[in-house]
């Protein structure tokens, strides 16, 4: 069961939420709030420029992170902030070790993968503790981080398949070395930096909205 949940996990992960286009949809064809302009521009950025992103903007956007909602204000949440090359590469070729034989190793071998995090030059892991509420509260923090990453200019893509393998004896080497407290796990991250593609709004369902009179 494990190796199935970890090969899971890791095809999730070759597979993987923002770029600066505006969403052309009717809620914002007339509406000239920045706030639901951002919200609407918001996509999932799976190409990345070689381009640093500065130390400021990645603390403007962790900063509105930890202000986002949480239940109780317990804040039992914890973000690392990956900026080294030499750990993203590092943690890119365990990863493929790792990945021989599954769905994933193909993904691998297009010319354009860079690593394992959809190529993106930065990485935000957000952790917190086992709780009921926990993971709303990471999930709050996240969307604040990718809308103020947005605004900022930046792209980002929300991943859940790569933190399988961080909870892996693979990836436990990796996971220590960014030092959540104990008794904090991985739960999301956020690929960021410099958009190279603009991806097209999806289509939403609307009918999952009702209102009770």
């Amino acid at each position: 069961m494990r190796k199935f949940l970890f090969a899971a996990a890791i095809f999730v992960a070759s597979i993987g939420c923002t770029n600066n286009q505006p969403a052309q949809t009717e809620c914002c064809k007339e509406c000239k709030n920045p706030v639901i302009e951002n919200i609407m521009a918001r996509r999932s950025v799976r190409a990345y420029k070689d381009q640093a992103v500065p130390r400021e903007l990645l603390e403007q956007v962790v900063e509105c992170g930890i202000n986002a909602p949480n239940a109780m204000n317990a804040q039992q949440w914890e973000v690392r902030v990956v900026e080294s090359k030499e750990w993203i590469e590092k943690a890119t070729e365990a990863y493929k070790l790792a990945a021989k034989g599954t769905p994933a190793e193909k993904s691998m071998a297009d010319p354009s993968f860079k690593n394992m995090f959809r190529n993106a030059p930065v990485v935000i892991f957000i952790g917190c503790k086992s709780g009921k509420y926990t993971p709303v509260d990471c999930g709050l923090m996240a969307e604040n981080m990718m809308l103020a990453a947005q605004s900022l200019g930046l792209g980002t893509v929300c991943m859940g398949g790569p933190i399988g393998f961080f909870l892996q004896p693979a990836g436990e080497p990796l996971l220590k070395s960014l030092a959540f407290s104990e008794g904090y796990e991985p739960l999301i991250c956020i690929g960021i930096g410099y958009a190279d593609e603009a991806p097209e709004a999806k289509p939403r369902n609307k009918d999952v909205i009702k209102y009770i009179e």
